[in-house]
């Protein structure tokens, strides 16, 4: 005998299908899309349809966008002599969320990571170097990939592409997080951290 109706299961499974989402965490959202009111579904409905059909990638920077180009690449009062490579669209948001950072950014979608069998093909280098071409604004890529073994890898192959371009190429400064102890700190980070001081 089936535990619960079959629409609920089928919906149970599809939010199982989601990165991050257990079986409990699956029956929970589900009972929680059973109590809404039908207004609220239709629109949660939509706007998944939406995010299929209305949003993809900007011709220029890679991100996801509703329009080509994107908000950002289209925005003239940002600095196009600074370009930020970094791996996801969700670090876009990140960053600029900052509002420290005026470029613009260019989305690489992954990282190297020879383990996995992500080469430079599968993720947007090509694009990059396309940007970076003769006549390029560009006098300033900043590596903004993450600091682990795969963003490593990415970072020094990508500066060894550029650096012949005659385009400075720096890292984004990595060390210790606000709030920490030194004691409970690796001696990886507390490396990076010694290496990216700055006077006071």
């Amino acid at each position: 005998m089936k535990s619960f109706a079959e629409p609920l299961t089928r919906l149970m499974e599809s939010f199982q299908k989601l990165p991050g989402i257990g079986g409990k965490t699956a029956q929970r959202l589900a009972f929680h899309i059973l109590k809404m009111p039908r207004h609220e579904i239709e629109a949660l409905a939509t706007a998944l349809l939406d995010v299929k059909d209305k949003v993809s990638f900007c011709s220029t920077c890679c991100n996801i966008a509703d329009r080509d180009p994107c908000s950002i690449c289209d925005d003239a009062s940002r600095d196009r002599s600074l370009l930020c490579v970094v791996e996801e669209p969700g670090n876009v948001m990140v960053i600029d969320k900052t509002g420290k950072f005026r470029g613009l950014y260019h989305v690489l979608h992954g990282a190297l990571s020879p383990m996995h069998g992500v080469g430079p093909e599968q993720i947007r280098v090509a694009e990059l170097l396309k940007r970076l071409q003769a006549g390029s604004p560009v006098k300033e890529v900043i590596v903004a990939t993450n600091p682990n073994v795969d963003g490593e890898a990415t970072a020094v192959y990508l500066s060894r592409l550029i650096h012949p371009l005659g385009i400075a190429v720096s890292r984004i400064a990595m060390g210790l997080p606000v709030g920490s102890e030194i004691d409970y700190a690796d001696d990886v980070t507390l490396t990076r951290a010694l290496e990216g001081r700055r006077a006071v």
